[in-house]
């Protein structure tokens, strides 16, 4: 697959980036960027692809890089331009690429349209390459941005690389490019989209004069036909099985043997159901389909078409995620096949993937629930294996006092196991910056934490399996805003002074102009002006704001 996506960025690149105007890449930094192909994460891929062809770039290309999910799990919002578009940025974009993290969403449609308006302050042409592993997840229409992208009378085309996307996942998405007279490239079918950039250069360029025909010779004597696609692999599950149904999601690389029997370079990689052509000789192929692989020699002709069969000796595995039963997880699920330790398989959902005959440990997540199973295939084995990971859903509402809801997104929610240790200790079990945030958990006994400014109360609930949970937490409590003249240090204290004669400390700031969420009840904001400080009394009552400006001296 690394080949397969250096070909297609080596393609697809010079077409944008020696255009007249400016390009942007587009990189898909989502979680799901995680995903493994053939032991390896794709944001390893993608990053060692993107270094190999912009080192290839000719001096003076403009390129910019924008990406998105990089920053936040869960926000539409994400996205950022961390190269603008200009003249030998190469080694910009692969540093700003070797410094993503991969955790969020997927808000390609919105990407595209901000990297279009970059683009769209200069009057030259301008081509966005977008490189995503999943489709739209943040409500947006990629077809409509396409439509209106066109529309605008702007120089503008998209080009769309989808990076290990089903055929049904790629039709939502090519349309983004075809709407703007670019190309979609699907990286599993290399071999097709070589031959069509390959005419598309060739149709481009202008023709050679034609040589004068030389004088005729006398007819040679008869030779064998000669063969020019003479090498045509297949790869089985078993031995004497039929061909692997997803035969197109693999490739065969072709390479030399080298004089002391070891694998030398590569020759050529022919691509599912293709054929490919190789000068006579004796090779050594590597057949590979999802995590599954196979080798095997064979000798070339030119005048016969070369058959080898590559037993892969796999079978292939289906994993269903359920939240409970008849409950199928959509999203934010996950799977992997362990064998001693090491990742064989990952994928974030249900799907089907080729892995080698044995055994495995299954494990599978979903929220904070996790299941790990004993898995076995054998080779040829077509294997179905659901998992139910048992969640309920539980939302945690917070409320200033009744009928006063909290909205503060820098509300802390951490949710505890119900029961503490013998030192009075709870584990935390997960957590979330949100003012009403769900959470899918094992069935049991939990505790909600919430805080919010100097405020933090606890509720206990529970969770059952296939159950909608819904806890409030009443935080009593109210919000205080502070006018510091001059600026300063300012304090929050506790009205009254415990037995040594000493305030207690809730909240201060360095600011002239600040706020914060207190419990109910009476306090004193302290300001410091030089070596004076001033003490003001307040008050803090359930779901109300209260503001201040501190007494000077």
């Amino acid at each position: 697959m690394l080949r397969s996506l250096l070909l297609i960025f080596s393609l697809l690149l010079p077409m944008a980036a020696l255009a007249e105007g400016k390009s942007i890449i587009v990189l898909d930094a989502s979680g799901s960027m995680w995903g493994q192909i053939d032991g390896r994460p794709k944001l390893e891929i993608a990053r060692e692809a993107l270094k190999q062809v912009l080192g290839e770039l000719p001096a003076g290309s403009e390129v910019g890089l924008m990406a998105y999910g990089h920053r936040e799990k869960g926000s539409c919002d994400d996205i950022e331009l961390l190269v603008p578009p200009g003249p030998d940025t190469a080694g910009a974009i692969t540093a700003a690429a070797d410094g993503l993290n991969f955790l969020g969403k997927t808000p390609l449609t919105e990407a595209v349209r901000r990297a279009a308006s970059e683009l769209r302050s200069s009057e030259e042409k301008a081509t966005v390459i977008l490189i995503t592993d999943g489709i739209e997840t943040c409500q947006a229409d990629p077809c409509a941005l396409g439509r209106e992208l066109e529309a605008s009378g702007v120089d503008f085309t998209a080009h769309v690389v989808g990076f290990g996307l089903t055929a049904d996942e790629g039709k939502k998405v090519a349309c983004l490019a075809e709407e703007t007279g670019g190309r979609y490239i699907q990286a599993s079918d290399l071999g097709t989209l070589s031959e069509a950039l390959a005419e598309t250069v060739i149709e481009d360029a202008a023709p050679p004069a034609p040589e004068p025909e030389p004088a005729p010779e006398p007819a040679p004597a008869p030779e064998p036909a000669k063969v020019v696609e003479n090498l045509d692999p297949s790869m089985v599950l078993v031995a004497g099985g039929p061909e692997a149904a997803r035969i197109d999601d693999g490739y065969f690389e072709v390479r030399a043997i080298n004089a002391d029997g070891s694998t030398g370079d590569s020759i050529a990689t022919i691509y599912g159901t293709h054929k490919g052509e190789v000068p006579p000789g004796t090779y050594r192929i590597l057949a590979t389909l999802d995590s599954a692989h196979a080798t095997a020699e064979v000798t070339v002709t030119d005048t016969a078409v070369a058959t080898p069969e590559l037993v892969l000796n796999a079978g292939s595995a289906t994993i269903r995620l359920f939240q409970q039963e008849g409950v199928p997880i959509e999203e934010n699920g996950s799977w992997e096949l362990q064998q001693a330790g090491q990742s064989v398989a990952y994928e974030y959902k249900s799907t089907t993937r080729v892995v080698p005959a044995g055994d495995y440990d299954l494990r599978a997540a979903y929220g904070a629930a996790e299941v790990t199973l004993p898995f076995s295939i054998k080779a040829g084995e077509e294997k179905v294996q659901d998992v139910i990971l048992g969640t309920g859903h539980a939302t945690i509402d917070a409320i200033y006092a009744e009928d006063v809801a909290v909205e503060d997104g820098n509300q802390f929610i951490e949710i505890l196991s119900g029961k503490a240790d013998i030192a009075g200790n709870r584990s935390s079990v997960t957590n979330a910056y949100a003012a009403t945030k769900g959470f899918d958990l094992p069935p049991g006994d939990y505790l909600a934490r919430v805080s919010l400014g100097a405020t933090t109360v606890e509720v206990p609930f529970t969770v059952k399996t296939g159950q909608e949970t819904k806890a409030t937490a009443l935080l009593n409590a109210g919000v205080a805003a502070f006018t510091v003249p001059g600026g300063g240090y300012s304090e929050v204290l506790a009205a009254k002074k415990d037995i040594a004669g000493n305030r207690k400390s809730l909240a201060y700031e360095y600011k002239d102009a600040w706020q914060t969420t207190l419990p109910a009840g009476d306090y004193v904001l302290q300001a410091t002006f030089g070596e004076v400080k001033t003490d003001t009394p307040f008050t803090v009552k359930a779901g109300e704001r209260t503001e201040l400006t501190a007494t000077t001296p």
